[in-house]
């Protein structure tokens, strides 16, 4: 069983990546411009994701849990998929995270998507 590794989509939160980081630094992270993926579609960003075995995390809850289905419906492969509301708290969206990365496995999030908090 692999451990969780996270991509953070483009417009997801700075100050909720830098604080898990601060908080985990031993924790292999990668944003979707260290990935030389700023300005991807969602497809190519869920493509580059599944590739390389990371959970994608985003704040886009239309079309990015769109397009996840659709690939989850055609069998393409996705390594998961975390959703927060843009106005979770910063403190409370890195203490999630730091559950799904303690908690959890990678293979657990196969196929999945997960509306954080609960």
């Amino acid at each position: 069983m692999s451990r969780v590794r996270l991509l953070f989509d483009e417009d997801f939160n700075g100050r909720i990546v830098h604080g898990f980081r601060r908080q985990q630094p031993s924790i292999n992270t990668r944003t979707a411009r260290e990935a030389e993926l700023a300005g991807a579609d969602d497809s190519t960003i869920l493509n580059w994701a599944a590739a390389d075995e990371r959970v994608l995390v985003s704040h886009d809850r239309r079309t990015m849990s769109a397009e996840a289905r659709k690939r989850i419906r055609t069998n393409l492969p996705m390594a998961g998929l975390i959703l927060f509301r843009q106005d979770c708290p910063i403190g409370l969206a890195i203490a999630e995270l730091v559950l799904v990365r303690e908690a959890t496995t990678a293979e657990e999030w196969c196929d999945s998507i997960v509306f954080l908090p609960l």
